[in-house]
């Protein structure tokens, strides 16, 4: 995928963390691919900085298992791990479920109602050219399940953990009619949480996390090079 703008880095600020955050953009919005060499000199040039900023940035991306790193031989964007894309769906679904249940139980109207304006905000967005957008509010849509049920700390370790299935779901995004099935999964969790329909609310949300996994072998397909299982 092309870089839509070269990378400006505010020197105020540690840079390491910068770039940290600017090369995880770019794996998971799959602009850097499933399995690419990443040359540390070329990310040095481009930056402007030394080695010590890339090197920690891609020892911390090896840890977040976005990276491969074999010493003395290459550096290379990890494939997607459907292995861990498994676990943390299920990681998510535990989580999210449980909120939901206290959620329509506890507060269903202001709750569906927050759903509901980041629903509107989604269609607006719904494009192939507005796709970062789209997934921002995505995101947004589900952190409000943590936030409102005081326990917004585990959106930190959820997001952490999510990076194989993130990307994996990033492929599936272009496939047609994706965009409008993961608004109507939304629209059918809001409306279950406004009648307080809890099993309604939780068997929508399951339907929804489950998608991209039940089309593995479509996407697998289609992407053959990208993919690895560990399960294997």
């Amino acid at each position: 995928m092309p870089r839509t703008r070269e990378p400006v880095l505010d020197r105020s600020r540690q840079v390491a963390v910068q770039v940290l955050d600017i090369l995880r953009e770019r794996i998971l919005s799959l602009e850097l691919e499933p399995g690419q060499p990443v040359s540390r000199h070329t990310l040095q040039n481009e930056f402007a900085v030394s080695q010590t900023p890339v090197r920690d940035a891609l020892l911390r991306l090896r840890e977040e298992g976005l990276i491969d790193i074999f010493p003395q031989y290459a550096t290379r964007v990890s494939r997607v791990d459907i292995g861990h894309a498994r676990q943390a769906q299920f990681l998510r679904l535990s989580i999210e479920a449980e909120a939901l249940r206290r959620l329509t139980v506890e507060n269903p109207t202001a709750i569906a109602d927050q759903l509901d304006e980041l629903i509107a905000l989604q269609e607006r967005f719904a494009e192939r050219e507005t796709y970062d957008r789209f997934e921002e509010l995505d995101r947004a849509f589900h952190r409000v399940l943590y936030l409102q049920t005081g326990i917004d700390r585990l959106w930190d370790l959820v997001r952490t953990q999510s990076v194989h299935l993130d990307r994996l779901r990033r492929l599936n995004l272009p496939m047609p009619g994706k965009l409008q099935s993961l608004i109507g999964d939304h629209k059918a969790i809001a409306q279950a949480v406004r009648r307080s329909d809890v099993e309604g609310a939780v068997g929508a949300l399951r339907k929804h996390l489950s998608g991209t996994l039940s089309i593995l072998d479509e996407i697998r397909a289609r992407y053959p090079d990208y993919i690895v299982d560990s399960a294997d």
